[in-house]
């Protein structure tokens, strides 16, 4: 088996996946909440007003991205179900658990 084959196998194990993705959270945190306050203050705050509608457009920058994570959410949970009745990987399960909340709240 090739190095990257055998990586991402081992990854695919709840085992080796805690650890890293441990040490990756306190990484990923800070940039992420960076962007999502400049997305919406771009969104929100910058982006003009339409000249029909006025400030009451600017809800588009808000209710399209939150139906397309939660469309994308249902997806992540329907492929990895898929993935867990077929193959029994434990942690596409995780996945699929943990998908639905962020789905459910942004429908």
């Amino acid at each position: 088996m090739s190095l990257i084959k055998e990586y991402w196998h081992k990854l695919s194990s709840a085992k080796h996946f805690y650890p890293i993705a441990g040490a990756l959270l306190p990484w990923l945190l800070i940039p992420a909440l960076i962007m999502l306050a400049w997305a919406s203050w771009q969104g929100l705050v910058v982006a003009p007003a339409d000249y029909q509608q006025g400030d009451s457009y600017r809800i588009i920058f808000v209710h399209v991205p939150a139906a397309w994570l939660s469309m994308m959410a249902y997806m992540i949970m329907a492929v990895n179900g898929v993935i867990y009745l077929v193959w029994k990987i434990k942690l596409a399960d995780i996945v699929a658990a943990s998908a639905a909340p962020i789905g459910a709240s942004f429908t």
